[in-house]
């Protein structure tokens, strides 16, 4: 089975071709992180044109990677929700577009089901799992069951993550994106902030309480005319924020009694968020996806459409939904 997948949920614009899940034919990834770099973040309008100028060229480059024509093509998956809404409308558009023109059924899937399966791809995962999707826009904590299954167990209740980095990067006059830039200052840094990590019930999470006691800090270092210790800053917020994610991860396998924990999102690119999870117990199998699986891409969404289609009752319909099966139908009327 051979899937077209489309991902532009907010500034990568990714095409992908994806065999029975796991073969990557091509994923092609058009970033524009030097575009919204000056502006110290995504600007949603500058995000969708770019995508619509993007979309052509990098679906011609994943097809020719591929070695495939559309009529090699049982399916086309596309990010339906949730991101950017004029960004999600271009890959939606395109993706349907071809669908039509093409007779191929069209498959829509979750930008946070893409992430979950992304682990997949180069893994056999042993089910059931914990699975922690760590990102610029989310925070999520998931049990996934033998079915496939997936259950939100626990949530931010503000920031998430790597927003959370992004801001105390600004805070520190450091670049966007402030996820790299923090984790490589702080290698040079020391824990010497000793943040208390915020008291949140169950499995959710919070991290504007630890941003704001950077924010603070800072702030009244300045007024004292004090030098700003970037590294030791940058170090300690690490340090907390990973803390606070491996700790809810120990609570949920305890909890749920499983063995296998995926971690997947552009904060799953993190190498000390990676180190803290080596400290797992022995007998608990720990997954992250290959580094380019990390950020937003297409092949995580192929992916996810592939086991959606083998475990069709593991998925909710939503609104957006399109029944895969009959899309040839609609499309002939």
């Amino acid at each position: 089975m051979k899937i077209l997948a489309f991902e532009t949920s907010c500034d990568e614009t990714s095409v992908a071709v994806v065999e029975n899940g796991k073969n990557v034919l091509s994923n092609i990834i058009s970033s524009q992180i030097d575009i919204h770099k000056e502006y110290g973040g995504v600007v949603p309008e500058i995000a969708s044109r770019h995508h619509i100028e993007n979309i052509l060229p990098v679906f011609n480059e994943a097809m020719e990677k591929a070695e495939c024509t559309l009529k090699d093509i049982d399916y086309i998956a596309v990010t339906n929700t949730p991101g950017l809404i004029g960004s999600l409308l271009v890959g939606l558009m395109f993706a349907k577009s071809l669908s039509y023109s093409n007779d191929i059924p069209v498959i829509p899937v979750n930008h946070i089901d893409g992430h979950i399966f992304s682990s997949f791809i180069e893994n056999d995962i042993k089910l059931p799992a914990i699975s922690l999707v760590v990102s610029g826009g989310h925070t999520n904590l998931y049990y996934i069951n033998e079915n496939l299954e997936t259950e939100l167990i626990g949530e931010t209740l503000d920031d998430a993550v790597g927003e959370s980095y992004d801001k105390v990067a600004r805070i520190l006059d450091l670049p966007y994106p402030g996820g790299p830039e923090i984790e490589k200052i702080s290698t040079f840094g020391e824990d010497t902030l000793k943040i208390k990590k915020p008291d949140v019930d169950n499995f959710d999470f919070s991290f504007s309480g630890i941003k704001t006691y950077v924010t603070n800090f800072v702030n009244r270092e300045k007024m004292k005319n004090h030098k700003i210790n970037k590294e030791d800053i940058a170090k300690s917020f690490q340090e907390t924020v990973v803390k606070v994610l491996y700790d809810k991860v120990i609570k949920a396998l305890a909890e749920k009694k499983v063995k296998t924990v995926l971690v997947a999102g552009g904060v799953s690119a993190n190498k000390r968020l990676r180190e803290k999870f080596k400290e797992l117990p022995e007998n608990v199998e720990i997954h992250f996806p290959k580094f380019e699986y990390c950020t937003d891409n297409g092949a995580m969404i192929g992916a996810a459409a592939y086991y959606k289609l083998k475990n069709k009752k593991s998925f909710e319909k939503n609104k957006y939904d399109i029944d895969a099966e009959s899309t040839k139908e609609k499309n002939r009327k």
